[in-house]
């Protein structure tokens, strides 16, 4: 299950995250696509996959709002809401939040991905790389 439309890449992923199958999350990612799970530090690759496992092996769901999409063609960049909230596998509370900014693309089967997934773009302290 990919998102047919660029809104709906924000709230595919929210489903896959908390899915808590680290492989489906990885599907609504193009290869060689950025991950960025700190400010000014973009991963790819294994990298990628493996930080974004460490978020999703919580255990705390994510909930996502998209505040703005803009789409030309087949990109598109998403601003949106998110945050992670509750309590963890250890029962310790758990509360992260951001606001992303992320670029996603339209592959040859019509289906949205991310390209890059910068999940705290908002932050001051953000680097660019």
């Amino acid at each position: 299950m990919l998102a047919e439309r660029p809104e709906d890449v924000p709230l595919v992923f929210a489903e896959l995250f908390n899915s808590g199958d680290p492989e489906k999350v990885a599907q609504i990612y193009e290869s060689g696509a950025v991950f960025v799970p700190e400010p000014g530090a973009p991963l790819t690759g294994r990298e990628a996959y493996d930080a974004n496992a460490r978020f999703q092996g919580l255990g705390v769901p994510i909930t996502v709002r998209p505040r703005h999409v803009y789409a030309t063609g087949d990109v598109a960049l998403l601003i949106v809401d998110w945050v992670i909230d509750g309590t963890d596998r250890d029962g310790r509370p758990v509360h992260i939040e951001g606001t992303a900014t992320d670029v996603a693309r339209r592959g040859p089967d019509g289906r949205w991905r991310y390209v890059v997934d910068n999940p705290f773009g908002a932050a001051p302290e953000s680097v660019a790389s």
